[in-house]
């Protein structure tokens, strides 16, 4: 059995963060792994219109090996191999997370960390009011985090959203339900800068979020019409001036009420206040914020 699988399995290497399963192929009768209906290995295993249960499952299970072996999951916080039994973070790295979790008290409108209990809203929310509904934030942008929102960003990284969405639905899963959303929209990249970096950061996570409420991602629910300055470069309000007229919204449904926006980075709240704008001009009535990092107020 071994000795068929290896002769007839070819791997290539995956995309980080893709998940992948094991499926028949109605016309060609072969095993394909496929992503997102995408096939990225096509494995022969005999001509004949009927393959057994028990070697499907034999080439499901080395191919799941396979892949484990060959490309094993990364920890978000310290880049180390982690274990099938650490789940997708390692064991070390559990407390330097539970460091860099936000906690009470937040502000009320974007969920950043404040500085006092006595406060009820973050500087920003409160100098510079915002459009959109609620928002929240799950790491503080410091330390580690700010180190695997690197990876995630720049490096391709993409495997880290599966942690960094787990993580979201533990902490805002009941919140993010009852928020009554209809869809999930990423924060967009100008296209120069997706064809740059081949991916964005902010759909990926969208992705993994939707696919745990169970609600539609639109990736192009927004466009990016303005390639602006990054915003970390600029400072207080010329990062509302930065994205004036940057966005517009781009494809989305009729009757669209509700939505999800996601980001990978909040800081002053300037680019989902952007986006909230041009979503609100599309129709668009209530929207929650979600990120992975927050800055401190």
């Amino acid at each position: 059995m071994e000795s068929i699988l290896r002769k007839n399995l070819k791997w290539e290497k995956p995309g980080y963060g893709e998940e992948f399963v094991m499926r028949k192929n109605r016309e060609s009768e072969v095993i394909s792994i496929t992503e997102n209906k995408r096939t990225v290995k096509t494995a022969g295993v005999g001509k004949a219109g009927f393959i057994p249960d028990f070697l499907r499952e034999a080439a499901r299970r080395f191919g799941g090996e396979c892949l484990d072996l060959l490309f094993p999951r990364i920890c978000p916080l310290c880049g180390t191999i982690v274990t099938k039994e650490e789940g997708l973070i390692c064991r070390n790295c559990v407390p330097k997370a539970e460091r860099l979790f936000l906690r009470e008290p937040l502000c009320k409108k974007c969920g950043k960390q404040l500085e006092s209990e006595i406060q009820e809203y973050c500087f920003d929310c409160t100098a510079h009011p915002k459009l959109f509904w609620q928002g929240v934030s799950l790491f503080a942008y410091r330390d580690e985090a700010k180190e695997s929102m690197m990876g995630f960003k720049y490096h391709n990284k993409r495997e880290y959203a599966d942690y960094y969405a787990g993580q979201l639905m533990d902490r805002y899963g009941d919140r993010l339900r009852q928020a009554g959303a209809q869809a999930v929209i990423p924060v967009p990249l100008h296209a120069k800068k997706l064809r740059d970096r081949g991916y964005n950061q902010a759909e990926v996570l969208a992705r993994r979020l939707g696919a745990s409420l169970e609600l539609p991602v639109y990736p192009k629910g927004l466009i990016r019409v303005q390639d602006t300055a990054p915003q970390k470069t600029l400072q207080g309000s010329q990062r509302g001036k930065n994205l004036y007229h940057a966005f517009r919204a781009g494809k989305l449904p009729k009757g669209l009420a509700s939505v999800i926006l996601v980001d990978d980075i909040y800081t002053t709240g300037a680019t989902m206040n952007a986006c909230s704008e041009a979503l609100k001009k599309a129709g668009v009535r209530r929207i929650f914020c979600v990120s992975v990092c927050s800055g401190r107020n």
